[in-house]
């Protein structure tokens, strides 16, 4: 299986590349419904119209008895040709009510009527009560803000046409997915779907719970009790908040009375659900702990702060545990104690996404905001092309939702069902805090239609992700485009269709969006008590669990594979191709450093005598007047910048196939990316990555032990290292000290520059003295092993 598994892959990569396939396709979609004189709200301008007809069933009087009982059971049945959907049922009420909504889509109606039956839930048969029609002709429109239409009491009738017993509360009306009934009606294209599973598939927004950082600052603690007094203890603290365990170092003075001041960080979330538990403990030998004593603090009533004052320090008594029969017991006399300084840090933005892309810059504190400067409004439109992504009933099926996050703000679209081609047209708002910050959209296969967590463990299939950043945009302008959906798998880069947006940047206030690129990207206390390299990575990782446990918990729930791939949890793994993408990268930055070297080359060996002729009156002009250096310089970039005005990018950046090596990865870089962690690969292929890991790893060492030598080198002028060498560096010195001291300095910035663009007949092929004497000086290599 594994060698026709990796045939398939290599016929995957061999398939010939087509750049237009991966682009972005600017579309013109009818916005806003677009008919002259139509009342339109403009919360819903960026998305296409979508007509609905809408039923809201609110309750029934004086129902009839139709059971031998006398009893009735009454729900209510709403037809619309080959469409049905029904309110949920009452045991043995005559007055029931239900006030539900159904939606039926315009373009699906295949009837001219509605027709809304009341019936008496039986065992063999349901007894039919009465019904009300509405020709569809008659029904009248509502667009908001309009306010909601007033239901009216409605007469059952019979089939016949007879009026019978029993009244009907109802309102009808043709609208929009702009109405307010719409998020939480029932839908007719979600027929199929049971009752229990209808939550998972409406549109909900969700908000990420509020992020606080936690500082534990352990200081010290005073008269330890240790159960061994016939040795010095090994004591150190143990801190746990939910599923974080930190521990601090054990402290160097092995007496009753240590001390640490060490800082210990967590991340909680409001509301404050568990407790801060610190224990003091001893080593008694490796892997054996002695627990000496515990406190159990509540976040809610530690302080808060906003700044890098110190907030005062605090002494809580520790409590003993003893074992009894089994049972662990609380020691009432017992005076040790520990002293500590724990408060919540306000001034930091909890980081939950990769610095690279992140949404939202703030810190914790609302205090600390500044005011918005803009509106963020996202249209989804439609998906075209979409792949099959699971069986049902034999053939491929897609259920399709969207999922966007920005700032602390998370939606999710409506799940459209069994579509190749959903149309969602639902749009949304953010407040803008800042532009340099990115709006993340994914598109997921929905595998709980069947009723939440009856899935058997199913989890949402990830269809694709398109990122936009917002400083990329033109302030007001609308951007439709077809963004296409892109997914690495072990078999390659694959296309899984393609997702429709309109987005708009409002800008508020454009001299404070200009004012904040003059400001720091994060908080201050980012930079006036900055985080470890290693802590933000580890407090990165607890607040993506945190999150992802939380919008998991909520109804319906944003599951935890969602959020994760929305945040990018697995960005910092290994990858080979990420690495060759980041190199190339790195040379695509530098190439215009080399361009202009190798053009300096041509200038000094006169491959164009015109060219050269005129870097040398301009030296000689720019030698003269060097006050006009740094003008000249700046107008140089200036007319840069204005000649590529012209061809600025007129549309928003997408995932780029080409830059990220995704179509020319091998297959076996592929499978070594989506291999877990730790491994799970047979021990050949993971001894084979290891050899592979290893000879990169040497050219690269190579790399820097070559940078190392060339260091080495500057040091050992002055060194005495090579006592020669330096003697000849110091009079070397001397002597250009006094030869510089008595000739002007645009002399010698002259003699220089010509000496150097110098004509090739005065020049000669081998290497210069100057670098002969710097590749003959000495070097550390000598003393390695």
């Amino acid at each position: 299986m594994a060698g026709v598994g990796s045939r398939i892959s290599f016929k995957m990569m061999q398939r010939p590349f087509r750049p237009e396939e991966y682009s972005l396709k600017e579309t013109s979609p009818h916005l806003g419904g677009g008919a002259a004189g139509d009342k339109l709200t403009t919360t819903y301008d960026l998305v296409e119209q979508m007509q609905y007809l809408y039923v809201r069933v609110v309750k029934a009087k004086d129902l009839p008895s139709k059971d031998i009982t006398g009893s009735c059971d009454p729900y209510v049945e709403v037809k619309l040709g080959n469409y049905k959907g029904t309110t949920r049922h009452f045991e043995k009420k005559t007055n029931p009510e239900w006030n539900q909504v159904f939606a039926f889509s315009k373009e699906r109606i295949q009837s001219s009527v509605v027709e809304i039956i009341v019936k008496d839930k039986d065992f063999v048969k349901d007894d039919f009560i009465g019904r009300v029609l509405f020709d569809l002709n008659e029904v009248p429109k509502r667009v908001p803000p309009d306010s909601p239409l007033a239901p009216q009491w409605y007469r059952l009738e019979e089939r016949n046409g007879h009026k019978v017993k029993g009244e009907l509360m109802l309102a009808v009306w043709m609208g929009t997915q702009a109405d307010e009934a719409f998020p939480e009606a029932w839908h007719s294209d979600a027929a199929s779907i049971p009752g229990d599973g209808l939550a998972s598939i409406r549109s909900k927004v969700y908000l990420t719970p509020k992020l606080w950082y936690l500082r534990v600052n352990v200081i010290e603690a005073q008269d330890l009790i240790p159960n061994d007094r016939t040795r010095f203890p090994d004591v150190y603290v143990k801190a746990m908040l939910g599923n974080q365990a930190l521990r601090t170092r054990v402290s160097p003075s092995r007496t009753l009375n240590p001390m640490w001041n060490e800082d210990l960080m967590f991340v909680a979330a409001e509301p404050f659900e568990e407790h801060l538990i610190l224990s003091v403990e001893d080593r008694i030998a490796p892997g054996k702990d002695d627990v000496l004593g515990r406190t159990i603090i509540s976040l809610q009533h530690v302080p808060r702060r906003l700044d890098h004052k110190l907030l005062n320090s605090q002494w809580y008594n520790l409590e003993k545990h003893v074992i009894v029969d089994g049972e662990q017991k609380k020691e009432t006399k017992f005076s040790s104690r520990i002293h500590l300084r724990i408060c919540l840090e306000g001034g930091y933005h909890v980081l939950d996404e990769s610095t690279h892309y992140s949404s939202d810059l703030r810190p914790t504190a609302k205090q600390l905001w500044k005011h918005s400067i803009g509106i963020l409004e996202l249209g989804i439109l439609t998906a075209q092309g979409l792949l099959p992504m699971k069986t049902k009933d034999g053939r491929g099926t897609t259920d399709a939702y969207c999922v966007a996050k920005y700032g602390q703000k998370w939606v999710r679209t409506r799940t459209i069902i069994d579509s190749f081609t959903p149309k969602w047209n639902e749009q949304y708002t953010w407040e803008v805090y800042d532009p340099c910050t990115v709006i993340t959209i994914g598109v997921f296969d929905n595998c709980h239609l069947n009723g939440g967590e009856k899935a058997n463990g199913a989890r949402d299939t990830r269809i694709g992700k398109v990122r936009i950043r917002l400083s990329t945009l033109e302030t007001d302008r609308v951007y439709t485009h077809a963004y296409p959906l892109i997914v690495l798998t072990p078999a390659g880069v694959k296309k899984m269709g393609e997702v429709q947006l309109a987005v708009r940047f409002t800008c508020s206030s454009l001299l404070n969006m200009m004012h904040l690129y003059s400001q720091p990207l994060l908080p201050k206390m980012h930079y006036v008590h900055p985080l470890s390299v290693m802590q933000v990575d580890n407090l990165r990782r607890q607040a993506t669990n945190i999150v992802s446990t939380r919008l998991s918990r909520a109804e319906p729930p944003l599951r935890k594979e969602i959020v994760e791939y929305m945040l990018d949890v697995d960005s910092h793994m290994w990858s080979m191709r990420k690495s060759k993408a980041n190199f190339f990268r790195i040379m695509g930055v530098l190439s215009p450093l080399i361009a202009v070297a190798k053009w300096f080359d041509q200038i000094c060996h006169w491959r164009n005598p015109l060219t050269t002729i005129l870097i040398h009156i301009l030296f000689v002009i720019l030698v003269l007047y060097p006050e006009l250096i740094l003008p000249t310089i700046f107008l140089y970039l200036f007319l840069i910048g204005v000649w590529y005005y012209r061809w600025r990018p007129r549309q928003p950046p997408h995932m780029d196939t080409r830059l990220s090596h995704a179509e020319s990865a091998h297959p076996d870089e592929l499978d070594e990316e989506f291999d877990t962690f730790p491994t799970s690969r047979p021990p050949d292929i993971v001894r084979m990555r290891y050899d592979r890991l290893r000879s990169v790893a040497g050219r690269i060492q190579t790399v820097v032990g070559d940078l190392a030598t060339q260091g080495e080198r500057l040091q050992s002028l002055l060194s005495w290292r090579d006592p020669r060498a330096t003697a000849l560096f110091v009079t070397f010195c001397f002597v250009a000290a006094i030869v510089l001291y008595v000739t002007p300095f645009r002399v010698v910035v002259f003699l220089a520059g010509l000496y150097t663009l110098r004509h090739p007949r005065f020049r000669h092929k081998m290497p210069s003295v100057p670098l002969n004497f710097f590749r003959r000086l000495p070097a550390r290599t000598d003393s390695m092993l």
